[in-house]
């Protein structure tokens, strides 16, 4: 296996994540900090822009769609007030003409949910000269289910008959699923 060659984050390592899946949005954070970044998570458009406005960061990964609107806002204030941000836009609604506006709006890369953090770090530090190397190992699909069962579960506060209820699944069987360890 080839090792990846990332970019060094650099003297300023300021990180802007903009998501309004809470859980989704303090995970990323600890791990992007635990990879030597600054990060600052906001959760919509508007505290995001007034951020960006204040101290314009050299990094941010902002999603697609946000309560209060669209993340591309976001990203389009982030180049007017700083040109050489590396911006990566998410979302859980992956489709080609969406990708196409990140990218016109700004962003260096798109990236679909659940992405984890080594996906994110590699987009944001990807060499300038070519395109971030593909995942070593990307998720199986058993991990995909399983992380989204998980995002629900979070979302809904960790009620376990309301989480059921809303992926149309039998409490019981959503409560063996929990029980179980993560595949890999």
């Amino acid at each position: 296996m080839a090792i990846k060659e990332l970019s060094p984050i650099g003297d300023d390592a300021s990180l802007l994540i903009v998501d309004d899946d809470a859980p989704f949005r303090i995970r990323l954070a600890r791990a992007m900090e635990g990879r030597g970044f600054n990060t600052t998570a906001l959760e919509s458009i508007e505290e995001g822009i007034a951020h960006v406005r204040r101290s314009p960061p050299a990094y941010a990964v902002i999603d697609l769609r946000l309560e209060d609107g669209n993340g591309l806002d976001v990203v389009a204030e982030i180049r007017r007030t700083r040109e050489d941000a590396r911006v990566i836009v998410l979302t859980g609604y992956g489709a080609i003409a969406t990708a196409v506006a990140a990218v016109r709006a700004g962003a260096v890369d798109y990236l679909a949910k659940p992405a984890d953090a080594d996906d994110i770090e590699s987009a944001l530090r990807a060499p300038d000269s070519g395109k971030p190397p593909p995942p070593e190992n990307p998720m199986s699909a058993d991990r995909v289910r399983w992380e989204h069962i998980q995002r629900v579960f979070e979302l809904c506060d960790r009620n376990v008959s309301e989480t059921a209820r809303r992926l149309n699944m039998h409490r019981r069987t959503l409560q063996r699923i929990l029980a179980k360890r993560s595949p890999r």
